[in-house]
């Protein structure tokens, strides 16, 4: 297999970065895993706490253990919560993952063709 369909599969299906680090680019493949890293953390964090919330409601009795009403309460939650920033970090996760496939494929296409 070459470096190429290597670098692209462990970008496309491992985490945006990792492509970049097996072609020995430490510095560009650090800079998509922190990206990514950070936006996931923003991501999870923000559901974590929402989810928090609501058992906390849920254990004080201010919520009755019905279905349908934590359902609305995670959907208005979710309206309600920082959306500009979810979407930031979503935008920078997929451009992020994006980046990592088509970087590891060219800087994998140079070297392949340094090599033969």
């Amino acid at each position: 297999m070459k470096k190429t369909t290597k670098a692209v599969l462990l970008s496309a299906l491992l985490f945006p970065g990792a492509g970049h680090l097996f072609l020995k680019k430490y510095i560009f493949g650090l800079v998509l895993i922190i990206a990514g890293v950070t936006a996931l953390y923003v991501l999870v964090s923000n559901v974590v706490e929402k989810a928090l919330e609501i058992v906390d409601q849920a254990q004080r009795g201010e919520v009755p253990p019905d279905i349908t009403i934590i359902t609305e309460l995670v959907l208005k939650q979710a309206a309600e919560s920082d959306v500009q920033a979810l979407n930031i970090a979503t935008a920078t996760l997929i451009v992020a993952w994006l980046v990592g496939i088509v970087g590891s494929y060219l800087v994998g296409r140079v070297q392949d063709k340094a090599v033969s």
